[in-house]
């Protein structure tokens, strides 16, 4: 797709001096780490409102009013005659979660065309610790699981890593990363969300219609010229994306999809070109708000509302060879799977960790990455049914190997607080003030 006119970058990193050797997590330009920043602050109010959502949901489905929130979450409204009379809770999980991933399809565009995944140098650590968070946990899942009938479909449940669950965490603990460590949590998080897209569109479709599939693809074009024509009227890009969305829920791929499809539709400025945002910037400010702030909390609010059944029935939810896999596949795969996977990266570039930084860091970023809870929810919903019992077991160690993570991560990055805190400090510094923090024009 072509992209708004190339410029050169603005405060563009000191490139290395040749013969130097190459650094692995390091800061980026400003411009990089600064949109980074950005980011992170509004998933960070978004993963506050997610922890709400769940927490509500977790009182209401275990006090004396439980089947109240059971009634509300199986409302089904929508037209019949379009097959669209569906729950509040499908609603929450095909429709509003189709909002979250046009979001994370614009985010990995942006990726490809103008961030750390379009130089092959740079993208090859946080890729490749992506793709060992997900093979491991899947692995320590099936090997769990491998004797339960049935159960092996939930193998992609602790694949996913919640990047709103896991700033919400920091924020609690009043912890603040480096810009290193902030940039490959972030670049981590989109390619994870690029593989957990793949493996819904993949492995969790089931009774594929070709017909609605193909003509998806009309409304879909339709919007892929308008906006390639940067026409950003609502009244037309709406009911265009709608369409798409419904047909590809008609089609029996899971309607989240679409949501992806439309975000890679939008045109990324490759470079800033002229005054004003580009459309994907324009899109990305006026929809992450939504996502973040609505869209995930209500999916959380319907999708994490299990019966526990008190302390006995915590006990036999979370020694399910169901819950099991998932909490050590959370727990333990991720880091695992994160932390091998970036030292054999570093270790085949032939690279250095930046000097601030420790092994030490790389590994609590691992276990943070184990915080997995929109997209392991929904996949669980896919792999077992929603309101199943496999479902409300898999909700429950969703739920206790994400806290699990989040306190085992919490623990790892105290013991690193003075030296996040300093390397915090000096990437604030702007003596000259002009608005570009001195570290990045020194090229440290």
């Amino acid at each position: 797709m072509a992209d708004e006119n190339p410029m050169p970058d603005p405060a563009p990193q000191r490139p290395p001096a040749p013969g130097a050797t190459a650094r692995a997590l390091d800061r980026r330009s400003w411009p990089e780490a600064s949109r980074a920043a950005d980011i992170l602050r509004k998933e960070t109010v978004g993963g506050v409102l997610l922890l709400i959502g769940a927490l509500v949901a977790l009182v209401w489905a275990n006090s004396a009013w439980a089947d109240s929130y059971t009634a509300l979450r199986e409302l089904r409204v929508g037209p019949a005659a379009w097959h669209l009379d569906l729950s509040l809770g499908t609603w929450a999980a095909d429709g509003l979660l189709a909002v979250f991933f046009f979001v994370a399809g614009l985010e990995l565009k942006r990726e490809f065309v103008s961030g750390d995944l379009r130089d092959p140098r740079r993208a090859i650590v946080p890729v490749a610790a992506a793709v060992g968070g997900v093979i491991v946990p899947a692995a320590v899942y099936a090997a769990v699981n491998l004797g339960n009938p049935g159960a092996l479909g939930g193998w992609a449940i602790p694949t996913a890593t919640d990047i709103a669950f896991a700033l919400a965490v920091l924020a609690v603990i009043g912890h603040s990363l480096p810009s290193a460590l902030r940039t490959f949590l972030l670049t981590l998080a989109v390619v994870d969300d690029l593989i957990a897209i793949v493996i819904i569109a993949v492995f969790y479709t089931d009774d594929l219609s070709v017909g609605p599939l193909l003509l998806a693809l009309v409304p879909l074009a339709a919007f892929t010229a308008a906006v390639q024509r940067r026409i950003r009227s609502w009244w037309l890009l709406l009911p265009l994306a709608a369409a798409t969305w419904a047909l590809v829920h008609a089609s029996g791929v899971h309607a989240t999809v679409s949501g992806v499809l439309l975000g890679f539709a939008v045109p990324v400025i490759r470079r800033r070109a002229g005054p004003g945002p580009g459309l994907a910037e324009h899109f990305e400010h006026r929809l992450r708000p939504l996502s973040a702030g609505l869209a995930v909390p209500v999916f959380a609010f319907f999708a994490a509302g299990v019966t526990v059944g008190g302390v006995s029935g915590l006990v036999s939810a979370v020694t399910d060879p169901v819950a099991l896999g998932v909490i050590l596949g959370l727990v333990g795969g991720k880091a695992v799977g994160i932390t091998l996977a970036t030292y054999a990266a570093v270790r085949f570039t032939r690279a250095e960790l930046d000097s601030d930084l420790r092994w030490l860091d790389v590994v609590a970023v691992a276990v943070l990455g184990g915080i997995g809870f929109t997209v392991s929810l929904l996949i669980g919903e896919l792999a077992f049914g929603l309101g199943t019992p496999r479902d409300d077991v898999a909700k429950i160690a969703v739920l206790t190997g994400s806290v699990v993570a989040a306190v085992f991560a919490t623990v790892l990055l105290r013991l690193r607080v003075r030296a996040h805190r300093r390397i915090c400090e000096e990437e604030s510094v702007d003596a000259d003030h002009d608005g570009v923090p001195d570290v990045y024009q020194r090229g440290d």
